[in-house]
């Protein structure tokens, strides 16, 4: 649910503790694959090896984006949308497209 804060003009989500854990731990996740990426090379890895593992961090990530931005739709834009709020999906679009030319 998307409103704006009410001391500056960032505007802010509200979903349930539990989405925001697992939000949490598959990002806490994908940083410790991230620190594993960093020793591989550190430590003259295969590369092979390595590029297997930065494949697995961009799936982690498409992952989880794709979560929030389930969440998003279903919570934040539903809402703007009910507000009559309807430029909402212009930015929704814009998002889109930025995550699939990934």
């Amino acid at each position: 649910m998307s409103e704006m804060c009410e001391h500056c003009s960032i505007r802010t989500a509200h979903h349930s503790a539990e989405i925001k854990k697992d939000f949490r731990d598959r990002l806490n996740r994908i940083e410790g694959q991230v620190r594993a990426v960093n020793r591989m090379i550190a430590e003259d890895v295969y590369c092979n090896d390595i590029l297997n593992q930065i494949s697995a961090v961009q799936s982690a990530l498409t992952s989880v984006s794709k979560l929030i931005l389930e969440a998003h739709l279903k919570s934040c834009v539903v809402e703007q949308i009910q507000e009559g709020k309807v430029e909402v999906l212009d930015e929704v679009m814009k998002t889109i497209d930025k995550l699939m030319r990934k």
